[in-house]
């Protein structure tokens, strides 16, 4: 989601399911559940929450290198 913002997307909490809330994201508001323990304390229905998203570009080598080892694995175990 791009946002002129700098990242930053508005997010609303439309309402509580058990262990979950469901979260309305920008203007197309598009539904997302998300787990009560990553939202900060006190939210409620009708909060308003400004959401960031930033991509982690060493963290996603490492995990490409993981993955490609586990498929070196795979492939030796074939053999």
């Amino acid at each position: 989601m791009n946002d002129k913002d700098g990242g930053i997307v508005k997010a609303v909490i439309d309402r509580f399911e058990s262990d979950f809330a469901v979260v309305l994201f920008g203007d197309k508001e598009i539904k997302v559940d998300i787990p009560l323990e990553l939202l900060p304390a006190g939210v409620k229905e009708g909060s308003l929450l400004n959401v960031s998203f930033e991509m982690d570009e060493e963290g996603t080598k490492k995990q490409e290198e993981k993955i490609r080892g586990l498929l070196e694995k795979l492939k030796k175990g074939k053999e």
